[in-house]
């Protein structure tokens, strides 16, 4: 719950997505009238859904939205990461990983790390991440995460056969219950018409299974290299929703 300028709202922060695709997904929610409106704003790169009420009492206010806040989670489904104003990304996946009770570890290229050290500024980090690899070049990710000759050949190093195998490697180098893997083209040079800068592939793999995201992002080499990170963890958190919920 969040205090505003009416009363209170109950937030659901969203990454990654457009305001079109998840007012589809709100659908007629958003059109009911009533004492609660609920409504989408964005904020940078995240879209923050919320269920406001006219109400100063906030236990009054929670009972109050509790019906509708059942009604938006059930339509969002996974899609959103928090619903608690000031958590971050980094903050969900952890107290995820630790609810499951389980370890991650991190497989990077474009990103070189930045994925890991957002995972460690959290405290309590050390009982979900014992280990990353930094994999920037092919000789890396043969050496440490066993990706095939073949497939870096064939395929290149920025592919979804690439950063499936890394995936795959990383949980068994790290021997963890999960890898989030990385691997695109930041820029601002190094791109082709046929994987232009801001394409990037991200793998997870949980289960022995992987899920890979085609991204493509814009902006300069530092803004293509967070919002990868971002998205890696993203992945992270909704794979393991997927999974384990």
């Amino acid at each position: 719950m969040i205090r505003t300028e009416k009363g209170y709202a109950q937030i659901y922060k969203i990454y990654g997505r457009s305001e079109t695709e998840i007012k589809e997904k709100l659908g007629s929610i958003l059109k009911k009238s009533g004492e609660i409106d609920v409504y989408t704003r964005r904020r940078g790169k995240e879209v923050h859904v919320l269920a406001e009420i006219a109400e100063q009492d906030e236990d009054s206010a929670k009972a109050k939205l509790k019906p509708v806040a059942k009604e938006i989670k059930k339509s969002l489904g996974t899609m959103f990461y928090s619903t608690k104003e000031n958590e971050t990304m980094e903050e969900a996946v952890v107290r995820l990983l630790t609810k499951y009770e389980l370890t991650v570890t991190t497989a990077e290229s474009c990103t070189g790390g930045m994925i890991a050290s957002k995972i460690v500024n959290v405290p309590g980090a050390s009982d979900v991440f014992n280990e990353g690899f930094i994999t920037y070049s092919n000789k890396a990710k043969r050496k440490l995460l066993d990706v095939s000759k073949n497939t870096l050949k064939k395929y290149g190093a920025v592919s979804e056969q690439t950063v499936k195998e890394m995936a795959l490697g990383g949980v068994l180098a790290a021997d963890a219950d999960a890898c989030i893997a990385v691997t695109g083209i930041a820029g601002p040079d190094g791109g082709t018409e046929e994987k232009p800068v801001g394409l990037v592939y991200i793998g997870c793999c949980i289960k022995d299974e992987v899920t890979v995201k085609e991204c493509h992002f814009h902006g300069t080499r530092l803004e293509i290299r967070e919002q990868s990170a971002n998205a890696a963890l993203d992945l992270l958190r909704s794979s393991i929703l997927n999974n384990y919920r």
